[in-house]
């Protein structure tokens, strides 16, 4: 179901908590706090203060719950492909710094299509 809520953190169903969420829920499976930035309708990373109500004060830490009295929870907050993109860079930043082994490439889906489309590999700017 599209409009179903779930956890910014893992993506778990929040159909069993009641609503609105009150400030101390929980995900009942990563125990992430859910009165949180990243699960509100207004969070948006691509602006300065993450946060697009204007009249909102600033949280500083979207992770953990906070007294906004804007928040408002969204559906789409878990996003899996930015999930995974995240967990490969700091697999990659472990091998670097000597904590562990390189991940292997993943095939990015748009990359792949590019080069079916164009024939070969795309080249990469150096």
């Amino acid at each position: 179901m599209a409009d179903e809520l779930v956890c910014w953190k893992c993506g778990a169903s929040l159909k069993s908590l009641p609503l609105p969420l009150s400030r101390t829920a929980e995900c009942p499976a990563c125990k992430a706090e859910l009165h949180a930035c990243k699960l509100c309708r207004f969070y948006d990373a691509r602006t300065q203060r993450q946060c697009t109500e204007i009249r909102a004060e600033e949280i500083i830490n979207k992770e953990h719950a906070n007294f906004c009295d804007w928040f408002k929870a969204r559906p789409s907050a878990f996003d899996a492909r930015a999930q995974a993109k995240a967990q490969a860079g700091k697999a990659k930043l472990d091998a670097l710094f000597g904590r562990g082994e390189a991940p292997a490439e993943e095939t990015d889906p748009a990359r792949a299509n590019l080069e079916d489309l164009f024939g070969g590999t795309a080249k990469k700017k150096e």
